[in-house]
């Protein structure tokens, strides 16, 4: 992380990162075969980090389409400023990123945000599966928003406007009473 802060991913390599950490290349080696698996380890960090921020954000929120709403946009306008994981996306090396950011890992992280979140998904109608199913969709939104972002970018207001109309209805349509 302090090699990747220091110069962004072009700028060092296994070997820089032993040096940091005053080991051999072979002991980096022996964790991370490749500079990308070492990029997925740092993004796995970053995330979490950046889902507690996001979580924090969230806090209060009980109705399931403006948490929905809330968290996407939280997740739009912050990812941006997130040194490490915009590093990972405008390095080259974004396929890695983006296919560790959907996958079964990634969507376990993501779920974290839902058990945190104040929303009781079970009493506005949603089972497991369904969330899974929301969980998904918001990643792939988000990751949509990042790699290729609106232009122009909308200002916070326009994008929560823009969310309400057309994310807020489907989260709250596909809600039914409990079981």
């Amino acid at each position: 992380m302090q090699c990747l802060d220091r110069g962004g991913t072009r700028q060092f390599s296994l070997s820089d990162v032993a040096a940091e950490l005053g080991v051999i290349r072979q002991t980096v080696y022996r964790y991370y075969p490749g500079t990308d698996d070492l990029f997925v380890a740092v993004s796995r960090v970053a995330v979490m980090k950046f889902i507690d921020r996001v979580d924090a954000k969230l806090r209060g929120i009980t109705d399931a389409g403006e948490w929905a709403v809330q968290c996407l946009a939280a997740g739009i306008e912050m990812l941006p400023s997130e040194p490490r994981l915009t590093l990972l996306l405008d390095s080259g090396r974004a396929e890695p990123f983006t296919r560790t950011f959907t996958s079964d890992a990634a969507m376990t992280i993501g779920r974290e945000l839902f058990k945190r979140s104040e929303v009781d998904w079970d009493l506005a109608g949603y089972d497991e599966r369904e969330v899974q199913e929301l969980e998904q969709l918001m990643f792939r939104l988000l990751l949509s928003f990042v790699v290729s972002p609106p232009r122009p970018r909308p200002s916070a207001t326009e994008l929560r406007r823009y969310l309400r109309r057309w994310l807020a209805p489907a989260v709250l349509a596909a809600t039914r009473p409990p079981r």
